[in-house]
């Protein structure tokens, strides 16, 4: 997995020891520059039409409104207490019919997060640097958007709006339940880590992919952030 600036990789933001107030996965994760470039090079298989059309991008409605708190609005019934560790296996998100297995992730030698193989288009990755689904904390999901042969596991998030569930499978047999509360696109330069990555003392969830504008020379512009509350475990 190469740098951010190196064409035709997807790769994600470098995280120093120097960024993260804590070590370890339960510890204070910190600012981390997420910068996912994927889909730079579409050459095959329906990358015309993807090319002029590109994958659907969030609604301004859809955004977060500034407050965590709108995630507990939107949700019925008691919050759920956080659960212990437990990778995922599996992510549903019945509202844009994804539905794959999920493989972890870390970081390769130079310090950047690794993305799922561009091979297995219909893979997501989970980041192992983080919390698991349901615990407490922010648990980190990321996707292709789309790879040289078409369209790829998470082309379809910027569709998402408020309200829409998250399903993620872990390993112990539990489901945790997320419900959506805000769907934007930031930019790569400046992006929000602090804010997307942020402990807000509950159980939450981000997925992540490509998104924004696209170039040739530059891919896509920014990323694609979903962001999600724990609010049922079965």
């Amino acid at each position: 997995m190469g740098r951010p600036d190196d064409a035709g990789t997807s790769g994600t933001g470098r995280t120093d020891s120097a960024d993260r107030p804590g070590t370890g996965r339960h510890g204070a994760w910190g600012v981390i520059a997420v910068v996912l470039l994927v889909g730079v090079h579409l050459v095959r298989g329906g990358a015309e039409e993807l090319r002029a059309e590109g994958p659907p991008q969030p609604l301004s409605v859809a955004a977060p409104d500034g407050s965590r708190a709108a995630a507990a609005a939107l949700a019925t019934g008691p919050v759920p207490d956080p659960l212990p560790p437990s990778a995922p296996v599996r992510v549903r998100v019945p509202a844009v019919r994804i539905d794959a297995p999920v493989t972890d992730v870390g970081l390769d030698a130079d310090g950047w997060i690794e993305a799922p193989p561009p091979e297995d288009d219909r893979l997501a990755g989970w980041f192992t640097g983080a919390v698991t689904p349901g615990e407490r904390g922010t648990a980190v999901v990321v996707g292709h958007v789309d790879t040289p042969s078409g369209r790829a596991v998470f082309y379809d998030l910027g569709a998402l709006g408020k309200g829409h569930r998250v399903e993620m499978t872990r390993r112990d047999g539990r489901t945790a339940v997320f419900v959506v509360y805000g769907v934007e696109v930031v930019p790569k330069e400046g992006f929000p880590a602090e804010r997307v990555y942020g402990d807000a003392g509950v159980p939450e969830l981000r997925l992540i992919t490509c998104g924004g504008t696209f170039t040739e020379e530059n891919g896509y512009a920014g990323n694609v952030v979903v962001s999600a509350r724990l609010v049922e475990v079965r």
